[in-house]
């Protein structure tokens, strides 16, 4: 487990390794935990009094994310966003999530997820440079700064998905493939999942700016209101991006569908042309020769040129009258 412990105060920023010691010294306590393991979450549960539940939460991916009061600290779950290389389908990525517990007490944060994710570290980094310009402002405020940072890799995830989204718009009009219904069709997944992540993670900060949370600070209240903005435009993104994905599943459909057609008229013609082609062979194909109604057709001299000027004549005309119907 990698394990941060810092103590801010108006007079700069100090590293603890030891969490007992970064508790003891004056001022707000920070402690981040990544890829953490069952027995330092159980370790920092038992130390600052996290409600066992949400020790869980952090711990199940599946848990979508939420704000919930307790007695002695707020527990806020988000979950990271960030790309990743599909084994199925080559040219697509598939958007992944990692949960991220924040655990927001009286001058004391801890921060808490499964994983090493990216955005806490360079949080971490900032703090570290800014902690004495921020530190009048409350763990709350540190809180809203990792939420921001999170929030804002939302958007690059988005911007990605939209250059990908675009790529298969120029192939479906180049060179409808099978292949692109399926990146489409993985695409929209990938947008409905993240909007699971997106809309409960909207409402979990705007309870955090409502006013009704002890930990928060009347003062902060309007960075976490911005974070919830943020998070708005990300499911406005979403569902503009599944509506574009819908679109291009649609320009496919219709130019398969086209393409289709355009085979099927073409058989078309050339059945048609040949049916009553072949009814005049099918005739002329009956042996009558040894009976009172014998063709006379079959005794001319001409007979042959003339059924077969006959028949080009026809299909000719056919030709001329599917061309004037524009179908050829």
């Amino acid at each position: 487990m990698s394990l941060h412990a810092m103590v801010y105060t108006s007079d700069g920023v100090e590293r603890y390794d030891d969490v007992d010691a970064a508790l003891g010294a004056p001022g707000e306590t920070w402690v981040h935990a990544d890829d953490a393991e069952p027995a330092e979450m159980r370790t920092l549960r038992d130390r600052f009094g996290i409600h066992q539940l949400a020790v869980e939460d952090v711990r199940n991916e599946q848990t979508r994310p939420k704000t919930e009061e307790y007695q002695t600290h707020t527990f806020v779950l988000l979950k990271t966003a960030h790309l990743s290389q599909r084994d199925d389908i080559a040219f697509h990525k598939e958007v992944r999530t990692n949960p991220v517990g924040f655990f927001v007490g009286e001058e004391w944060l801890v921060t808490m997820s499964t994983v090493d994710v990216d955005v806490v570290s360079p949080a971490a980094s900032r703090w570290t440079n800014d902690g004495r310009r921020f530190a009048n402002r409350g763990t709350d405020f540190l809180a809203y700064r990792i939420m921001d940072t999170v929030v804002d890799e939302y958007f690059d995830v988005l911007d990605e998905i939209e250059d990908d989204i675009e790529a298969i718009e120029e192939r479906v009009l180049e060179e409808p493939d099978p292949e692109l219904l399926e990146e489409l069709n993985a695409v929209r997944r990938d947008l409905l999942a993240f909007r699971k992540v997106a809309w409960p993670a909207r409402e979990a900060i705007a309870y955090l700016s409502r006013g009704d949370i002890p930990q928060v600070a009347e003062r902060n209240e309007k960075y976490f209101r911005d974070v919830y903005d943020h998070l708005v435009q990300v499911v406005d993104l979403i569902e503009t991006y599944r509506d574009l994905t819908g679109g291009s599943r649609d320009i496919y459909l219709n130019t398969v569908s086209q393409s289709t057609n355009e085979v099927m008229k073409t058989l078309t013609v050339v059945a048609t042309i040949f049916i009553p082609l072949t009814f005049v062979v099918g005739v002329y194909g009956m042996n009558f020769a040894d009976t009172p109604y014998a063709m006379p057709e079959l005794y001319w001299t001409f007979g042959y040129p003339a059924t077969m000027l006959g028949m080009g004549m026809l299909a000719g005309l056919l030709l001329v009258h599917f061309r004037r119907q524009e179908w050829i």
